[in-house]
């Protein structure tokens, strides 16, 4: 198709009904317009257009000529909305949602950092619990998940992975002795995360085997921050993910427990935003920023 421009040019006409109106949207004189609509006739050799002195009427085969028009001029617009991104200075509003914990942790400082860079970006930070994936009623730029699993419907960047460990306070471990085996964890106070149970987090995998222990305790909480709070103060085992105790990990605040058996809860933190037209360049900004900041070994598992 040597035509490419009276493709465009006709799904305008289509739209607008009019020559004149088709012609006043793409900066032409009617007459233009006019001639790259007979000049697409004589290429397909049919006539697309039924003309009157009062309307225009589409035909049978201008009707099917238009679905392809009209797909082909969104994806050049979509071309001249990249090219201009591209050259443009990311500005403007970021709406993002994050998990309350992670976000609080991790993401807002991170974004005290990015808005010292970039003076010309604004960023409203909703936290939330959980994460659900509605972003169009929300009007949210995207939303930062600890994702399980392929994301639904949505476009996901994988961000950082995240690493969940067995763990519990030094005290503890001297009180009640250190799990040689994942078929001891049955013996101990177990600290639980209901939403992490119920996903198999207490499943470890020992080299090619997998082991799933019983799992009994005196504490359960809805936040892994407070699972984290009773750990440290020497009250059981506990299964969490390193974005929450790494620093503890390090500062010996809590201890690492059978390194050779990892927790079977693969997952990842991802950005997930909707699929569609090029990312604003303010929102591509962002994301780099994040995926450099965080990177494939995150800081928070320095040390580990």
């Amino acid at each position: 198709m040597e035509n490419l421009a009276g493709l465009v040019v006709f799904a305008r006409v289509v739209e607008a009904q009019s020559f004149s109106e088709a012609g006043r949207r793409l900066g032409m004189s009617p007459s233009v317009v006019s001639k790259q609509v007979a000049r697409l006739e004589r290429s397909l050799g049919a006539r697309l257009l039924n003309r009157t002195t009062r309307n225009l009427s589409v035909t049978e085969v201008g009707a099917a000529v238009y679905e392809h028009c009209a797909r082909i001029s969104r994806e050049a617009e979509e071309i001249d909305l990249a090219v201009a991104q591209l050259h443009a200075a990311p500005r403007g509003r970021l709406k993002v949602a994050a998990p309350a914990n992670f976000g609080m942790l991790h993401l807002a400082p991170l974004v005290a950092g990015f808005l010292a860079e970039h003076a010309e970006i604004s960023v409203e930070l909703t936290l939330k619990d959980r994460i659900a994936v509605d972003l169009a009623d929300d009007g949210l730029d995207c939303a930062f998940v600890i994702a399980h699993g392929p994301a639904q419907n949505v476009v996901a960047r994988r961000l950082a992975p995240i690493r969940w460990v067995l763990c519990a306070a030094p005290a503890y471990l001297d009180r009640r002795g250190r799990p040689q085996a994942v078929a001891d964890i049955t013996a101990h106070n177990c600290l639980v995360y209901p939403e992490l149970l119920s996903a198999g987090a207490w499943r470890f995998r020992c080299g090619s085997s997998e082991e799933v222990p019983e799992v009994h305790g005196n504490f359960r909480a809805n936040s892994s921050l407070a699972v984290r709070g009773a750990a440290v103060a020497g009250l059981g085992l506990a299964v969490l993910p390193t974005f929450i105790v790494g620093a503890d990990l390090r500062e010996g605040r809590l201890e690492l427990l059978l390194p050779e058996c990892r927790p079977f809860h693969e997952s990842a933190l991802e950005a997930i935003y909707l699929p569609g037209r090029p990312l604003p360049a303010k929102l591509t900004r962002f994301l780099d920023y994040c995926e450099a900041h965080f990177g494939p070994t995150p800081y928070w598992d320095d040390g580990v």
